[in-house]
């Protein structure tokens, strides 16, 4: 008895040392080694291509000297000011970006495909998510349904739709057509044809509604999760008390949701923000019209198409401190309301 007793207190012991954060200095380097390789991971992954950004965007890198630039030193963008200091522009890019034409309409035209498409992603899935809740026959063939836009691949899912909205085939004008409201719509847009290809506001239009249709069934999963930890017992105590459906859902499923929705409206929010698959497979002939572009496409042009690459920094990094700054104060905000 007096081994197992000094047992179990040499147990109780080493468990305490460990909860209190007390490592056996022989097996030191165990969780050194583990935290070494995540910080390795998050220093190549993260802080690397942040500090490449900044840093490719006070300098001026275009197609007619990046030749010269990877001559002398390679990858390695960190010994560009010892190698060009002649080309440290400082915030001229920044200047360039807002006093751009274009950069204002963008910017409210991405401020705007953002809202939209995350309004609903988040309000069709918690909808959906609530019927998926209760008893239902047949609910995993509805739940295998819904979540199908969200397994297919984003390439084929936006290519069928492109084939769907085509103004000489597609299924969508001849809905249109079929229940009478083609020449209404042609007249109220002052078009010549229903096309959501060829016209810059309807393509994007149609952009939008294709990347609800895709989105939607993630936030689903994710409230369908967090439906299914919220006790029943609140709901039988509301009931008690006489509480209407919507009371139930607005004192009741919506706080208890919102820690869970926090943080995928924020990942959904930085996914939507930065979507370039959808706009660009529905541009007409590959290229995005000045009226369709978002931020990112913006980038994508000005980096991969007009090889201005320090231009392209400028406008991502502008890009990663707005979406930084959203994903601060829209926490700070829940906090506060919580």
């Amino acid at each position: 008895m007096a081994t197992v007793a000094t047992t179990v207190k040499k147990s109780t012991t080493q468990k305490y040392k460990l909860v209190k954060g007390i490592v056996p200095s022989a097996r030191w380097y165990e969780p050194v080694g583990f935290l070494s390789l995540a910080y390795l991971a998050i220093l190549l992954v993260i802080l690397l291509p942040i500090l490449f950004s900044f840093m490719l965007s006070v300098y001026d890198v275009r197609n007619s000297n990046i030749r010269m630039i990877l001559n002398r030193i390679g990858i390695n963008i960190f010994a560009l000011p010892f190698a060009f200091p002649d080309l440290f522009k400082g915030l001229d890019n920044y200047l360039k970006l807002i006093q751009d034409k274009d950069f204002i309409g963008t910017f409210i035209r991405s401020i705007i495909w953002t809202g939209v498409n995350v309004f609903f992603h988040v309000s069709i899935g918690i909808w959906l998510a609530t019927l998926l809740n209760r008893k239902l026959l047949g609910k995993s063939i509805f739940y295998v349904l819904l979540i199908l836009p969200w397994a297919i691949p984003q390439y084929i899912a936006a290519t069928t739709w492109k084939g769907m909205f085509n103004a000489q085939f597609g299924i969508v004008p001849a809905i249109f057509e079929a229940i009478g409201v083609h020449d209404t719509l042609r007249f109220a847009f002052g078009l010549q044809d229903i096309s959501c290809i060829a016209n810059p506001y309807l393509n994007f239009a149609a952009c939008i509604l294709v990347n609800i249709w895709l989105g939607f069934p993630f936030m689903m999963m994710i409230a369908l999760g967090g439906l299914q930890t919220i006790s029943s017992d609140y709901y039988e105590a509301a009931e008690i008390d006489g509480a209407s459906g919507w009371q139930k859902f607005n004192y009741i499923t919506l706080p208890l949701l919102m820690p869970i929705m926090v943080p995928a409206i924020i990942l959904g929010t930085v996914w939507t923000f930065n979507m370039v698959n959808i706009i660009y497979i529905f541009a007409d002939a590959g290229r995005v019209s000045e009226e369709a572009h978002i931020l990112v496409t913006k980038m994508y042009v000005d980096g991969l198409q007009y090889f201005r690459y320090s231009y392209a920094s400028a406008i991502g990094v502008f890009i990663f401190i707005i979406l930084t700054l959203f994903a601060v104060l829209y926490m700070k905000a829940t906090v506060k309301e919580d």
